[in-house]
């Protein structure tokens, strides 16, 4: 990774930082991509004392704000010629049924839809790579999912389950339709499950409801670092450089629901996710 440019959303915490440790420590230039300026500094600090790298940069980046999106990716194009990997690994969520700033539900609008508008308006200097990778963080909840199209932002029987399970099945599909249109590119697209990871995911940072069954399950869970093994692979192994499409877990192609692998759903669900953006 000597010398590359990469972007990692929500790499203030948890796997998103454990990633950009390694990366750096690689000797890729990594772009820190936060929503809180203030965690982002902190994160900063700490991945710069962990990695003993000075090549790492924060950019502020809220995935849930389509303005912020746009803002975040013009000045990054202003600023870099090129991309060479885009990990989208970001994610929320939502016991309560939230919202983001343009009227999304906060899981639909953040793990699918910001990173939706986030991965096209990066495309071009990714294209401009010697070989640019796309990175979704997905998950084994997926196979739980479907896409609620006529109910995309569950505003009638909301669950925290079906909400996350509809927005990681989306990233699947959005990786299956990236794949299909970069064909004959140097750009590949995979997702994967990184296990069930000990993150603060799921934690009110406002009223802190969650912390106690995340400090008791902590245990039976992976560590960061461990999650982010596959991020990493994907994002610097020469060993999948011509792989695209795929979902991995430990490293390994794994197997994905029968709507993951619908390809007549990821063109349909591209086609409302551009409406979306587009608004």
């Amino acid at each position: 990774m000597q010398d590359r440019t990469v972007i990692v959303t929500g790499a203030n915490s948890g796997m998103g930082l454990a990633a950009t440790v390694e990366l750096a420590r690689q000797g890729a230039h990594v772009i820190m991509a936060c929503r809180s300026r203030e965690r982002g500094e902190q994160a900063l600090q700490e991945a710069q004392r962990q990695s003993g790298s000075d090549r790492l940069r924060l950019m502020q980046l809220d995935l849930g704000s389509l303005a912020s999106v746009r803002a975040f990716a013009a000045a990054f194009d202003e600023q870099h010629d090129t991309l060479d990997a885009l990990i989208n690994n970001a994610g929320v969520v939502a016991f309560k049924r939230q919202t983001t700033a343009d009227g999304f539900e906060a899981m639909m609008g953040v793990n699918h839809l910001g990173h939706f508008l986030l991965t096209n308006l990066l495309l071009e200097p990714l294209l401009r790579s010697p070989q640019g990778r796309i990175v979704t963080v997905s998950s084994g909840a997926h196979k739980i999912g479907n896409i609620h199209f006529d109910d995309p932002h569950l505003t009638k029987g909301y669950s925290v389950w079906k909400g996350y399970a509809q927005s990681k099945l989306a990233n699947i599909l959005l990786t299956k339709e990236l794949a299909e249109r970069l064909k004959g590119t140097k750009v590949t697209a995979n997702s994967l499950h990184p296990g069930a990871v000990g993150t603060a995911l799921g934690v009110n940072r406002a009223t802190g409801f969650g912390r106690r069954i995340h400090a008791l399950l902590r245990p039976f869970f992976l560590t960061p670092e461990e999650g982010a093994r596959t991020i990493v692979y994907l994002a610097s192994s020469p060993e999948v450089s011509s792989i695209s499409g795929e979902y991995f877990y430990l490293n390994r192609i794994a197997p994905v629901s029968a709507r993951a692998q619908d390809m007549e759903l990821a063109r349909r669900l591209w086609a409302w996710s551009e409406q979306e953006v587009a608004k």
